[in-house]
């Protein structure tokens, strides 16, 4: 049996603080790693010790491998935990784990390297008798096989996190889907091959979590349901799958088991599975830890990254199938750095006021005042929620994303909590093309109340006109009754405070009576206070009482109501008139990032909807296109320039 004393986690964020979580109660001691980017982040913090590994960017840090191992080295570590993303997939970097005479808390490289590419892991399911999804052959760029008719899926042999994949329902789109996808799975995975399989309409996507020791047990937690996904990315996921009959949860436990022990599958792994109806087909085999483990651990009882440890250290499984049980619902929330509401684009900056749901366990590290760059990965953390029964734990999902809230950086939450409150989700229609077949379905909550609370907010701390405050501090004299704007008049009623709110250039004036009216553009609420804890408000509007979480700028003032987050400028405040406006044709970074494609120069002539370059920020590649036809004028960017949200990056003007 191995024995493991100091435990080094190979990865960063959230996943890195479950980890060392796990660690801490079963005695090991735990060593970070860490980029510039993250010296001081809460994994480093939490960590016995720590050892920098390199710069910010990933391949020049986490993922590389002789800087980790040299990290195990250095610190006496004799085990590295991977997690996931980063290096958790990679063979090469199991192998040389164990050929530094460490133990890696995973599958041995021989079957991760069979499992991770999809094409080896399809034939492997089908040796196994597996159920799989009808194959096209691809063949000079073209498909053949007249067996499966279009719609079809190009998706990348290696890897996996819908990078790399593309939906074609026309022959027509074919070849340039079949080159986006290769150019994007070499980028993630330094792999082009890619995999066309037949492309199963309204299908859910449902896993089953399997746990395997290194004396033959292999068993199953049972099966989590990933359909909630946009851009083949999952949202939300939740266990047990809620549409599954017995008999096809029977076929997914038994296939899952079964592939596992075909391949000789040791410690924590994932299969996936298409379900259409009661047909069943296989997916792939994640060989790591998944984002969403928390919904099984709720489910079960059961400490997955504990039992990762206990297997990598040699011991047996601690239980049969016979003792796995499921009782209530769980739902995992992911919480992702992107507008949700504008094309899903990732987004970066300092994420000035955090605040996590106290009624729900919260996988996170993200802080206040904490910067996210577009380095890593966009996910922020998890909300994850259990209950009795699927509907119990869906409303808990929702109460607890009403909730958080983050200011000063665009987030998902809104987007999560409209989603997990909408009918559609509640009755169990979402499939894996749902968001993206209903790009408007969810759109965000509140906006009204939250501009009352914007309002009231400001009113309350001498905003209005009277405003310019620093954060968090009253305008006007302070212990002056003449330097405070309350509207007070000798012989008089109060006056209102007025309030001027700007969204996107839109002025709204508002009036705030001391008396508990608010009154704009002939509308009027009726406002009373009822309580106040540093930025949290509960105000009572019109005679219910709701809470936002309320931060003043001195040109602008953020309200998180209902999870989504609210931004109203200020235009009385700050004088500038609300935002700059650039001139038509000039096309601006839509997100922060790196440009990768420069496909124009100055002079050139270009059509509207010309490919003018390609944006890459968090995994994601943008492309940008001529907003009309016309002479490109100026291109501001090269190719590897880091380009800041809003940067100028080209001007086309009108022909």
């Amino acid at each position: 049996m191995t024995s493991i004393g100091t435990l080094l986690v190979a990865n960063r964020g959230e996943i890195a603080l479950r980890v060392i979580r796990a660690a801490r109660r079963m005695g090991l001691r735990t060593v970070a790693v860490y980029s510039d980017a993250d010296r001081r982040a809460p994994h480093v913090r939490a960590a016995d010790t720590a050892v920098r590994i390199g710069p910010a960017p990933a391949a020049a840090s986490y993922l590389d491998i002789d800087a980790v191992i040299g990290a195990a080295r250095r610190t006496g570590a004799d085990a590295i935990h991977p997690g996931y993303g980063f290096l958790s997939e990679r063979a090469a970097f199991a192998r040389a784990v164990t050929e530094a005479g460490l133990t890696f808390v995973g599958p041995s490289a021989e079957v991760m390297e069979l499992m991770g590419r999809k094409d080896a892991a399809r034939q492997v399911a089908i040796d196994a008798g597996v159920p799989v999804v009808p194959s096209v052959e691809l063949t000079a760029g073209q498909a053949a096989g007249s067996q499966v008719r279009f719609p079809v899926l190009v998706k990348a042999a290696a890897g996996g996190g819908g990078k790399g994949m593309r939906i074609v329902r026309e022959p027509a789109d074919l070849a340039g889907a079949v080159e986006a996808a290769r150019r994007e799975a070499a980028s993630a995975f330094g792999d082009d091959a890619i995999l066309i399989e037949r492309y199963v309409e309204h299908g859910r996507h449902v896993e089953v979590q399997v746990l395997a020791d290194h004396y033959g047990n292999v068993v199953h937690l049972f099966e989590r349901d990933c359909s909630a996904q946009r851009r083949h990315q999952k949202v939300i996921e939740e266990a047990p799958a809620p549409t599954v009959s017995a008999g096809v949860r029977r076929v997914l436990t038994d296939s899952a088991v079964a592939l596992a022990k075909k391949v000789g599958y040791a410690n924590a792994g994932t299969v996936e599975f298409l379900v259409s109806g009661e047909e069943v087909f296989f997916l792939e085999m994640n060989t790591r830890l998944q984002v969403e483990h928390p919904v099984t651990e709720l489910v079960t009882g059961l400490d997955l990254v504990e039992l990762q440890l206990r297997v990598a250290a040699g011991e047996p499984l601690p239980f049969t199938q016979d003792d796995v049980t499921v009782t209530g619902h769980a739902f995992e929330a992911r919480v992702y750095a992107e507008d949700a509401f504008h094309g899903f684009l990732p987004q970066a900056g300092v994420a000035e006021l955090v605040r996590w749901p106290a009624r729900s366990r919260v996988d996170a590290a993200l802080e206040s005042g904490q910067e996210v760059t577009t380095f890593y990965d966009p996910m922020l953390g998890k909300v994850i929620v259990h209950g009795p029964d699927r509907e119990v734990a869906r409303r808990a999902l929702v109460a607890a994303l009403d909730d958080t809230a983050i200011l000063g950086l665009t987030t998902n939450v809104g987007f999560l909590r409209g989603l997990a409150g909408c009918d559609a989700f509640r009755d169990c229609e979402v499939d894996t093309a749902w968001l993206d077949r209903n790009p408007e379905a969810i759109r965000p909550a509140g906006l009204e109340t939250a501009r009352v609370f914007a309002a009231w907010a400001l009113a309350g701390m001498g905003g209005g006109q009277a405003g310019g405050q620093a954060d968090g501090q009253a305008g006007g004299q302070a212990g002056h009754p003449f330097g405070v704007a309350d509207g007070w008049r000798l012989g008089g009623p109060a006056a209102p405070t007025p309030v001027e709110l700007s969204v996107d250039g839109d002025r709204t004036l508002f009036l705030v009576h001391r008396s508990g009216r608010v009154t704009c553009d002939g509308a009027e609420w009726s406002v009373r206070p009822v309580a106040a804890d540093g930025e949290v408000l509960r105000l009572e509007i019109d005679g219910l009482v709701r809470e936002g979480t309320v931060r003043t700028h001195r040109d602008a003032v953020q309200v998180a109501h209902l999870g989504s987050t609210f931004t109203f400028e200020r235009p009385d405040a700050s004088g500038t008139g609300g935002s700059a406006v650039t001139g038509d044709g000039t096309v601006l970074a839509p997100m922060p990032g790196t440009v990768l494609v420069v496909a124009v120069e100055a002079g050139q002539a270009v059509e509207e909807g010309a490919v003018l370059g390609v944006m890459e920020a968090m995994k994601m590649e943008l492309t940008l296109r001529a907003p009309m036809a016309g002479t490109v004028t100026r291109v501001g960017a090269a190719a590897g320039d880091q380009v800041p949200l809003g940067a100028p990056l080209f001007v086309v003007e009108g022909s």
